[in-house]
């Protein structure tokens, strides 16, 4: 009767597997059927040999304040999931920048491209330029934390106040983990599926529990699984997972000379290449309510704000208290 029952059960999850993926669409490199919550213009680069297009949102307030906020996303992410906070932002008269990153949402997908932070930071001060702004209030997640803190070290100038929510790159993961060549890292973005990527989530971002919210911000990295686009997806997937492995941020953030506010969920666990790490030093890394306060005392004059039992994404799981310490911060 065991043996019966464990073979219904995985029947089950099959199924549930099963209708997941079918209730996911299919999505293109560039996004073109799904539509972001405002506007999406597009900035013309030459970059590198390559003509690209840079997209972003300019959220225009009706009572502006007189300073603007850019809103920078992490890897396994695009513009889109800035949503409410572009909302709310722009209700308390900021003016919003949300900027695709090459390589990520609605923006190009070169293949000769080499990706840097420092790349990624100037195609930013590009989209400013463009707009003729010239200082920001800049807020990183993720990955974006690690282009905030490049931008933030090139550009200070630029930079009103410094926010990085729940950022990669508070630690080395040279020092953790083995290298994965581009190759291997692009055969293994080609095994992805909405199931794998969900479990990534789940483990890493969400303690196991997953709620209605999420779903969204998981349709549209999985949707580009099952596009024939997707191979131009994975390889400049493999291409930024080289770049956040080999260029740390970690060792500058002394250097940082603006206002800066950590954001930090301490549930988080995220931490590149975890998995070819030894099983010694897996359980060392991503321990973000050991980061953050770290990082907090090697960014000079750095404010940190804790979240007690939140993972990767406070803007997502536990919004109102990630608004108010941002807000907070800027008003």
């Amino acid at each position: 009767m065991k043996y019966f029952r464990n073979i219904i059960s995985r029947l089950a999850l099959v199924m549930v597997s099963g209708f997941m993926s079918s209730q996911i669409k299919p999505l293109d490199a560039m996004l073109t059927d799904y539509k972001y919550p405002y506007e999406v213009h597009f900035l013309t680069l030459k970059s590198q040999d390559n003509n690209l297009k840079m997209a972003y949102m300019d959220v225009q307030p009706q009572k502006p304040n007189g300073n603007t906020i850019m809103l920078l996303h992490g890897k396994n992410f695009n513009g889109a999931y800035w949503e409410r906070t572009a909302k709310d932002l722009s209700a308390k008269g900021f003016r919003v920048i949300i900027p695709d990153q090459i390589g990520f949402g609605k923006s190009s997908k070169p293949h000769n491209y080499q990706f840097s932070f420092s790349q990624l930071a100037d195609n930013t001060k590009a989209v400013l330029d463009e707009l003729k702004i010239d200082k920001v209030i800049v807020l990183g997640h993720s990955m974006g934390g690690m282009v905030a803190t490049r931008f933030a070290l090139l550009y200070p100038e630029r930079i009103q106040k410094l926010i990085l929510e729940n950022p990669i790159g508070l630690e080395d993961y040279k020092t953790f983990a083995a290298y994965q060549t581009i190759d291997q890292a692009y055969q293994s973005e080609l095994k992805n599926t909405a199931d794998t990527y969900k479990n990534y989530q789940l483990k890493f971002y969400y303690d196991n529990k997953w709620k209605e919210e999420y779903q969204p911000w998981l349709d549209l990295i999985a949707g580009w699984t099952l596009h024939k686009d997707y191979p131009h997806v994975a390889w400049d997937a493999a291409l930024t997972s080289d770049m956040i492995y080999n260029q740390p941020v970690c060792y500058e953030f002394k250097n940082i000379k603006v206002p800066t506010l950590l954001i930090i969920g301490t549930r988080d666990r995220t931490a590149i290449g975890k998995d070819r790490a030894p099983k010694e030093f897996q359980s060392q890394m991503g321990q973000y309510q050991e980061l953050g306060k770290k990082t907090q005392r090697e960014i000079p004059g750095s404010k940190l704000i804790e979240i007690e039992n939140v993972g990767h994404l406070p803007h997502i799981e536990v919004y109102s208290k990630f608004f108010d310490a941002l807000y907070d911060f800027i008003k």
